[in-house]
This record gives structure tokens, sequence and C-alpha cells, in this order.
């Protein structure tokens, strides 16, 4: 059964058997599949027994604390939602326990409605947790660097922003390096937003002069400048119920931040050339890879459309700040292309990690990409060598290849020459001329280098 369709599981944990008996009918009222437990030990055991969706923890377990509890029950279930009941509410407890990684805190007496309420919340956490792991897997299908997975700190801290951004229809401003993915996470969000079902629209903003982007985005009626044979509307109404992702806002004129503030502020637009107002519904998404702060201090941004873009800031580092993840994302990009290319995907030698690892990769994750293309492309062997690489990357190897006169079979320095030659040969036949065989030969020797036999 589908994540989305089964009940929510509820353990509830409390010393007093009214309590929990009370809670428990109020949640199986609810559509949940509730169970007890009275002490620490109990909630674990049953834990153990079967996962749980969340969990309604009491401060005081008769002479234990729910607070010391929590931690436990999040080491055996990362992904439960922990709410700390209480009849002793205060501000530092409360701190404390999303410190320790409550979600709520939810005082004593308390309602049917506030119990609703929580569990809605949970219920709809459940669904954005599938929705995101049902996206990573088509992403990653269509779009290697695409994938949500992280094992870094910071990009995990950023998706989970995004995360409980997409619940909301609050404007988000991504910033990053060019090449982090803010395009892709742009895209992510809206996937996971109520807006799914409808469009989601990108304007490329450094790519139109003013009236060519204020035309882009509002669209202009017949005649409104030269070339403008017919009325055409913009992206912002083509946008309509779904999301319209900004990209390189700080690009933008003064001229036209000042139409598009008005459209934040007030959802309402004019084609240009023409005197009527309409309306929009559009969420908005803007990034950069500027310092905005800056441009509004040197007065090239407006500080007011600064706040409009900025209410919820997602900041993607960069792919030298996330080395946790760039093995994986390069073995990613490998599985990716050989599958378009119908070829077994090759391993990456221990060099050619060392040299991956020791790049600085200013380009950031679409430069990743675009290397391990190239390789895959020109490097037809079983195993990824340094040497398939541009000389830029290579040369962070630090290494040089195998020095003639060393201990190596005179067949596999052969390979690594062929291999070498193919790499910067922009054909096959213009390596096969450099290396004074036939193309043929060359072509045979590709394909056994290709299933690992040389």
């Amino acid at each position: 059964m589908d994540i989305r369709e089964r009940p929510m599981r509820v353990l509830v944990v409390d010393d007093e058997r009214n309590i929990r008996h009370t809670l428990r009918v109020c949640l199986e009222g609810f559509g949940c599949e509730a169970r007890e437990a009275a002490t620490p030990d109990a909630a674990l055991a049953a834990l153990a027994q079967g996962p749980a969706d969340l969990a309604f923890i009491d401060l005081r377990l008769g002479t234990d604390s729910g607070m010391d509890l929590l931690p436990k029950l999040l080491a055996e279930s990362p992904s439960l939602d922990v709410v700390l009941i209480t009849a002793y509410a205060t501000f530092d407890t409360a701190v404390e326990a999303m410190r320790r990684g409550a979600r709520d805190y939810l005082p004593k007496p308390f309602t049917p409605a506030q119990i609703r309420h929580v569990v809605d919340r949970a219920r709809r956490h459940r669904e954005l947790a599938s929705q995101l792991e049902d996206l990573e897997g088509q992403l990653s299908q269509a779009v290697p660097e695409a994938t949500l997975e992280t094992a870094s700190p910071a990009m995990h801290a950023a998706i989970g922003l995004l995360t409980r951004a997409a619940a909301s229809d609050a404007a988000v401003l991504l910033r990053g390096e060019s090449g982090t993915g803010k395009g892709v996470l742009a895209r992510a969000l809206h996937s996971l937003s109520a807006r799914r079902r409808r469009p989601f629209v990108t304007v490329n903003c450094p790519t139109l002069s003013e009236q060519l982007l204020s035309s882009e985005l509002f669209g202009h009626v017949r005649g409104a400048f030269t070339g403008a044979v017919k009325d055409q509307p913009g992206r912002v109404e083509v946008a309509e119920g779904g999301t319209l992702f900004l990209d390189e806002i700080a690009e933008m004129s003064p001229g036209l931040q000042a139409q598009l503030l008005r459209f934040l502020q007030e959802k309402q637009f004019e084609r240009l050339g023409e005197g009527r107002t309409r309306k929009a519904d559009v969420r908005v998404v803007a990034a950069t890879n500027r310092d905005l702060e800056k441009d509004v201090a040197e007065g090239r941004f407006r500080e007011d459309l600064l706040y409009r873009l900025n209410v919820i800031e997602v900041k993607l580092p960069s792919l030298r700040e996330r080395p946790e993840d760039l093995l994986a994302l390069a073995r990613r990009f490998v599985a990716f292309f050989s599958r378009a290319a119908q070829r077994p995907p090759p391993e990456l030698s221990p060099a050619t990690e060392q040299m991956l690892l020791a790049y600085g990769w200013p380009g950031n994750v679409r430069e990743l990409r675009n290397a391990m293309e190239r390789a895959l492309i020109v490097w037809p062997a079983a195993v990824l060598e340094p040497q398939a690489f541009p000389d830029r990357i290579a040369a962070a190897g630090g290494g040089p290849g195998m020095a003639l006169g060393g201990p190596h079979r005179l067949e596999d320095i052969e390979r690594e020459h062929v291999l070498r030659v193919m790499a910067s040969a922009p054909t096959l036949d213009e390596a096969a001329r450099v290396l004074g065989i036939d193309a043929s030969t060359l072509w045979r020797k590709r394909k056994k280098y290709e299933s690992g036999e040389g």
C-alpha cells in the first residue's frame, strides 16, 4: 500500500492510563492506528514491534523523563514525528524539546481540535516525504544531477528547508554559485507543492533586453513594438496556478524590477502596450549567484523587491563545500551516460577518484556532469583514468601517467597511449592517423578496451 493511502500509525506514551486511553480514542476517531505505552522501555519495545509515523510523549513518565526518551526513539526511527505533551509547559522546555528533535510541543489540557491539527500536519509531512522520494526516483532517471539524496549537512539543510517551503505559497529565493543546481531545486520545489499539476515556467533574465523581457514576462498587444504582429500572453499568464521561476534575477533592469514588485504585491500586471489590468495566481521562485545586498547598496537592485523575493531564502552549497557527495555524483553521471550510450558503466580508478576530489570544480555540479559525459565519450575502457579528463582537471591528480621504462607491461603502455590519443583527437580517423594504424584496427582496439579485455 502507498504510504499516502494507509492510516497514520501513532504511538502514545504516557504514564497515566486515562490520558493514554482518551488520546487513543481521539486518534482512532481521526482514522489513525494508535498504540499505547506507559514507560520508556514499553515505548521502545512497541517501536521495535512495528514502525510509527507519529508519537505523543509525555514530559514526565513517572520517575523517567520523556525528554530523555525522545532521542532514543529517533535513533530507532529517524523519520518519526515526535510531539512532546506536558502539563508543565515552559519556553525553556519547548526549546529543549525542539533541540532534541521534537517536531511539535503541546501543553495540557489539549482539545480534540489541537490533536487533529497535529495529526493533519504530520500527515502532510509524511506525504511530502513520500513525494520527495518519488521525485528523487523520477529526476534521477531524467536528469542525473537532480538527485535530492545527499550526505552533505549543508545540502541536507537546504533540501529540508525547500521541502518545508513547498507547503506554502511564499516567494523563495535560491542563492548559490552558477552550476549548483538552483534550477533543478526550483523544479523540485514546484513538484512538491500543491501547484505541481499546474505549469512550471522558467524565465532566464539575462538573455533579453528590458523591453523584450517585459514582453516575455507580462505579454504584449499587437503594435506594442516593432515586430509585435499579434497579441501575445506572457510567461506570467502561462504559469497561471503554477510556479514562475526567474533565473538570475539580479540581471533584471530597474524599470522591470518595479513592474515585478507591483506584481508580487498586488498580483496585477498589464501587457506591454495595453491599458487593461490583469491578474494572475502565480508563485514566484527566483535565483541568483550575485550578492544582492551589495547590489542594493550600490543602487543596482531595489531593496523592497529583495524583501519581497527573499521571504524564504535557500542557500545552495558549492560542490567543493560538499565533498561527501562528489564521488557519488560522479558515479551517478557515469551510470546515466553509460545507459544512454548502451555500454557497461566503467569504474573510477583510484587515481581518478583522487583527482576528482582534488579539483576545485569552479563550475560546480554542471561542470562535473560535463566532465563525466566527455570522459564516457572519449575513454572507451572499462576503467576511467585521469587521462580521460581535460588537462585542467587531470592536473589536479598531481601525478603523471605511465612512465616509459617503468615496471609496466607493453600492452598496458600501448593501451594508455592509444586511449590518450583517442581522448585528444577530434575523430576516430584522426586518432588512427596519429597512431599510424587503420581506423578499423583502432575501432577493434576500442571495442576491446570497452569490454575490459585489454
